[in-house]
């Protein structure tokens, strides 16, 4: 695979065709997470949460592993293995296992409501990550969309101010998560898109392998069919496929507008809680959905605005490797 084989330029304008590519890229990635939180939730019953987020991180590290030995991949250098150590922290090891432990005690939908936090935390690692200056608003909206996660998991968990330490793992998983999101976004552009997550997963796949047989020798793996196909969705395409097309319509980029497609996700996955998992939709998990994706929509918005022309770095036109 040839570098540059399919450069674009990142553009502060309107979408341009690879823009558009970009974004359906993204929403492709979102559709395939947004099933996440339900096949975790449907694993959680029949096996435990130590084995899933470590046991599928391994079976996805081996896909891995074959796909790179097999285009010849050249290896990662200098910073960038720890580049690649950011990404396997964030999306390897912590959302899997912080989810996992997590879902044991609360409903998808609930942990689906507190995860729509993670495009404002996206847009909001993103903007650390390269030293940006947004204005005032992002922060204030990003503040709320906060504010708005807190209140509805201090509402569910049974009164104001009482967060379950379910919804502490959740709010970790989400910060795990866009630290990964921005840091791999950025590094597709070097590695490309699928040898990110490919090199992360390898990276990650000692520890992972050492947790996921500790687990096995405690709580020897015992699960029906349905539980082994939700964990084969995790490990296959949760943990790998899907970050091929995320991680590339991050790259395309830029990593604030394609993470706005990640708004979508919440509304799928309470969906499917209720359409796999029987779950009802309340009032309380609607008004604190809608609340809570607005916000970000807003954080995303505003960390969006055009910024002139003077002020673009020139790190903002470099060509994307496919």
């Amino acid at each position: 695979m040839r570098d540059n084989s399919s450069a674009t330029l990142r553009r502060r304008t309107a979408l341009s065709p690879s823009g558009s590519a970009g974004l359906w890229l993204g929403f492709l990635g979102v559709a395939a997470f947004s099933l996440t939180v339900p096949f975790t939730k449907v694993a959680v019953a029949g096996l435990a949460p130590l084995f899933i987020g470590s046991g599928r991180a391994v079976v996805a590290a081996a896909l891995a592993g074959a796909a790179l030995a097999l285009t010849r991949q050249a290896l990662p250098r200098g910073t960038q293995w720890f580049r690649v150590a950011v990404v396997a922290s964030g999306v390897v090891i912590g959302f899997p296992l912080l989810t996992s432990f997590a879902l044991t005690s609360t409903a998808a939908s609930h942990g689906a409501v507190v995860i729509a936090l993670l495009p404002a935390a996206t847009a909001t690692a993103a903007v650390i990550r390269g030293r940006e200056r947004p204005p005032v608003a992002f922060w204030l909206v990003s503040g709320v969309g906060a504010l708005a996660v807190t209140v509805f998991a201090s509402v569910q968990s049974g009164g104001f101010g009482v967060l379950h330490w379910a919804d502490l793992l959740l709010l970790g998983s989400v910060v795990a998560a866009a630290i990964g999101y921005a840091e791999g976004g950025l590094l597709a552009r070097e590695l490309g898109s699928w040898q990110t997550i490919s090199w992360a997963l390898v990276l990650a796949s000692p520890l992972m392998l050492v947790l996921a047989a500790a687990s096995a020798a405690q709580q020897p793996p015992s699960a029906t069919p349905e539980q082994w196909a939700a964990f084969g969705y995790l490990a296959v395409v949760s943990m790998f496929l899907g970050f091929f097309a995320w991680y590339r319509g991050l790259a395309i980029g830029p990593i604030a507008r394609v993470s706005q497609i990640q708004l979508i996700q919440p509304v799928l996955t309470i969906s499917w809680a209720a359409l796999l998992l029987g779950e009802a939709l309340t009032w309380s998990t609607a008004l604190g959905g809608l609340a809570v994706i607005l916000c970000a929509a807003a954080a995303v918005r505003v960390r969006l605005k055009p910024a002139p022309s003077s002020q673009l770095h020139p790190a903002s036109l470099q060509p994307v490797k496919d």
